[in-house]
C-alpha cells in the first residue's frame, strides 16, 4: 500500500482542486456497491456527476501514475454534534422536543392526507410530553423546540406547534377497593387475585393497549424543515417489517445504527417513566443498538423504505411501532 500513499501525496492537491471533490484517501474499490479486495486511491464527491456533465481537465483519471481510481459520492459532510444543536432548517435524525420534555428525534418529514401539508413526525413522548389527552401534559398548538430542551432550545428555538397525537394509556394501578371487582367487570381489565378481602392487582389487558407512540407537529413555516434524514437521505416508500430483516435508524443520540429484526406481533409492557407503565400491542423488537434520546427516529430497510417508529428499547433490544399503523392513525404519508 505504500506506493498508494506515495502517488496520494503526490496528487493531493491536484485532485482538491477539481470541481465538486471534498476528499482523497486510500481504500478498497467498490463495484456495483460491493467492496472488492482490490486497493484503489479513493475520492470523495460531494455528488457524482456523468462525464459527459465535465470537461475532460474536470474529470477524474481512471488511473493515476497507474494505480487505479475509485470515485465515492460521500455528500455534504458535517459535524456531527448538529444533531444536538439548532439547525434551520432542520433534518429528522436532529434533537426535538415538546417545550416541557428533555430531547428526542425528530423521526421524518410527512404530508397532511387532507390538507398535503408538511408535518414534524416524532412519537408522543416527544411531541406531545406522553399524554393520554386527559391529564393537561400537553395541549394542541403547545411550542415545539428545536433543540429539545435538553440540548438547550428556548423559546427563541421553536419550529412548530404540536398539531395531532394518539393517545398514551398507561397500565392500571394496584387497588384495594371493594367495588374494584365490578370496576373490572366494566371495562376491559385483566384481574389477577392476589389475595383474599378483595386486594386486586389490575393491568389493563392487551386488546386495550397502545398501538403506537407518535405525533405531528406543524413547522412554523415549509422552509424551516428538510425531508431528508440525516446520514440517509430521502425515505423511498414504505414497507412492511418481517422477522430477520436488515434495517436501520438516524437517531439522535446514538446516530446511524443498523441491525435486523428480532420478533413482530410482538406485546409487552412499556416503563412510560414516573414509576408509570403502558402495554403495547403488535409492535416491532430488533437487535438494532438505540439509546436514550433516540426515540422519535425513523426505522428503514436498506432500500430506504420505512418500516417503524422507533419508541422504547433496553440495553440490547430496540422497539418501534409499524409504520402502517402510525400513518394510519395520524392520517399521514410520505
Amino acid at each position: 500500500m505504500e506506493k498508494y500513499f506515495r502517488v496520494l501525496k503526490k496528487s493531493r492537491d491536484k485532485l482538491l482542486q477539481l470541481p465538486n471533490v471534498t476528499g482523497i484517501g486510500v481504500g478498497l474499490k467498490q463495484v456495483s456497491g460491493e467492496t472488492t479486495n482490490r486497493p484503489a486511491l479513493i475520492i470523495f464527491v460531494k455528488k457524482k456527476v456523468p462525464a459527459g456533465g465535465l470537461v475532460r481537465a474536470q474529470q477524474v483519471p481512471s488511473h493515476i501514475d497507474g494505480l487505479p481510481t475509485d470515485v465515492i459520492e460521500i455528500g455534504e459532510v458535517r459535524l456531527l454534534s448538529l444533531r444536538t444543536g439548532r439547525e434551520r432548517p432542520a433534518q429528522p435524525g436532529m434533537s426535538i422536543g415538546h417545550y416541557r420534555i428533555s430531547a428526542g428525534t425528530f423521526g421524518a418529514v410527512v404530508k397532511d392526507r387532507a390538507t398535503g401539508e408538511p408535518l414534524i413526525l416524532s412519537n408522543n413522548h416527544i411531541l406531545a410530553n406522553a399524554t393520554d389527552g386527559k391529564d393537561g401534559r400537553a395541549a394542541i398548538g403547545d411550542p415545539i423546540l428545536q433543540p429539545g430542551p435538553y440540548d438547550g432550545g428556548q423559546a427563541r428555538d421553536r419550529i412548530g406547534t404540536l398539531l395531532r397525537f394518539s393517545p398514551l394509556l398507561r397500565s392500571v394501578q394496584e387497588t384495594e377497593c371493594p367495588v374494584a371487582e365490578a370496576m373490572v367487570k366494566a371495562g376491559n381489565m385483566l384481574v389477577h387475585l392476589v389475595r383474599p378481602h378483595y386486594q386486586l392487582k389490575m393491568f389493563q389487558y392487551y386488546r386495550g393497549a397502545n398501538i403506537i407512540d407518535a405525533a405531528v407537529a406543524r413547522p412554523d413555516s415549509p422552509d424551516i424543515i428538510d425531508g431528508e434524514i440525516l446520514e440517509i437521505g430521502k425515505v423511498e416508500g414504505v414497507a412492511r417489517a418481517t422477522p430477520g430483516q436488515e434495517v436501520m435508524k438516524s437517531g439522535r443520540t446514538s446516530g446511524v445504527t443498523e441491525g435486523s429484526v428480532t420478533a413482530v406481533g410482538v406485546t409487552l409492557e412499556v416503563e412510560i417513566g414516573n414509576n408509570e407503565k403502558g402495554w403495547f400491542t403488535d409492535q416491532v423488537v430488533t437487535d438494532m443498538i438505540s439509546r436514550p434520546g433516540d426515540s422519535g427516529s425513523l426505522v428503514l430497510d436498506h432500500e430506504k423504505r420505512a418500516v417503524g417508529l422507533l419508541f422504547a428499547g433496553s440495553e440490547k433490544y430496540t422497539v418501534f411501532n409499524r409504520i402502517e399503523h402510525v400513518l394510519s392513525r395520524l392520517e399521514v404519508e410520505f
